[in-house]
């Protein structure tokens, strides 16, 4: 596996993790500095919000301006911009500021991250070859898995020393990604002065829904786990039973994609989110529960590895980075609405937006499977 004897992929590995890791402890990072200076840990939830509401608005603007001024350079000077937001934050939270200033200063550093993950993945082309895309893809899904977990073990541990730790090693991991960041990229293809490149919005459109379903259906079932475990009269310390099904089922179904090394096609991972969904919908007990959930996190991985190597076929070169921003942001937003209707709906029909949403993205690519799909050298 010539993959794993690319030492470029592993140090673009190392820097696009230590990239995540500030992102899955800032949700408790947040909110021990908060209930340790101002006494709320709302306070921190609401912080959480902003961050992540900054995130989505700067994506597409920084992943533009990455494009233009070289994404290698460009993620240095951004992310030693997040890490000088992060000091101010902690610094001035350490001091007593009012909730507003929090909040406030929680603003910048989330705008500039916007745009962070689709500087990253643009360099990765410029890594690894077209053959080892989409298995390249597929590691990464499998360790993104740890950072998720490891971030809040690690502002845990961190909380111990202190309130404002966390967040000042957030701002510390950010300058070691800087560091990381790979000097060199592929050239962009030729491109007459004054040319601009235009993304090919309708042919991007079902991948872009397909990572929305990913986020969608997977929100319904994170965020609504408590619920389902309480539908079927256990305590609510079973959840982590739940975690560790759907983490273990994703690992599976990357390592899976990942051994088979090719792009496949996305309606089999589709119509397993579809099932999955409608499994854990119906509350057929833990037999139910744990097999749609299982059928889930075994789809995920793949689901996202596919959507991402054809976004990078589609994509011109000049553009990658704001693109990707883009299928980032649309992620997140539907992340955000299962979030949002765990809230609002009954817990049953949650998991159904996610089904419907998988549907959708399916009668996509079965009106323009070819185009979708993408070219023989790449799906053979």
């Amino acid at each position: 596996m010539t993959l794993l004897r690319n030492s470029g992929y592993w140090r673009w590995s190392v820097g696009v993790q230590l990239n995540r890791l500030p992102a899955t402890m800032a949700p408790l990072a947040f909110t021990v500095l908060t209930t340790a200076t101002t006494g709320s840990y709302r306070l921190g939830g609401v912080m959480m919000a902003v961050f992540v509401g900054a995130e989505m608005v700067g994506a597409v603007p920084t992943g533009r301006l990455l494009d233009r001024v070289g994404p290698a350079r460009g993620l240095v000077g951004m992310l030693l911009l997040v890490a000088l937001g992060l000091f101010v934050l902690a610094a001035v939270a350490s001091a007593g500021a009012p909730d507003l200033v929090l909040l406030a200063l929680a603003i910048p550093p989330g705008l500039v991250a916007g745009g962070l993950n689709g500087g990253f993945r643009t360099l990765l082309a410029g890594t690894v070859t077209e053959e080892e895309l989409p298995r390249a893809v597929s590691v990464d899904a499998m360790i993104l898995e740890g950072v998720i977990v490891g971030g809040p073990l690690l502002v845990a541990l961190l909380a111990t020393s202190g309130p404002a730790v966390p967040v000042l090693a957030m701002a510390t991991v950010a300058l070691l990604a800087a560091l990381l960041v790979p000097k060199r990229a592929a050239a962009p293809g030729p491109q007459r002065t004054g040319e601009r490149q235009s993304i090919p919005v309708a042919a991007c459109v079902p991948w872009l829904m397909g990572l929305f379903t990913v986020g969608l259906l997977l929100s319904t079932i994170e965020v609504g786990l408590l619920p389902l475990v309480q539908r079927l009269g256990a305590p609510d310390s079973a959840t982590a039973i739940v975690i560790v099904a759907l983490c273990a089922a994703s690992i599976t179904g990357s390592a899976l994609y990942a051994a088979r090394g090719k792009v496949g096609d996305p309606r089999l991972f589709l119509a397993g989110f579809v099932l999955g969904g409608i499994v854990v919908s119906l509350g057929l007990g833990w037999a139910g529960l744990l097999g749609g959930v299982a059928l889930i996190g075994l789809c995920t991985g793949p689901l996202m590895a596919v959507s991402s190597v054809n976004l990078q076929k589609l994509l011109p070169e000049r553009r990658r980075a704001e693109g990707f921003s883009l299928a980032f942001t649309v992620q997140a937003s539907g992340f955000g609405l299962g979030s949002l209707a765990i809230g609002a709906l009954p817990v049953w029909l949650c998991p159904l937006l996610g089904v419907l949403a998988a549907l959708v993205s399916c009668v996509m690519l079965v009106r323009h499977p070819r185009r979708a799909i993408g070219t023989p050298s790449v799906t053979s």
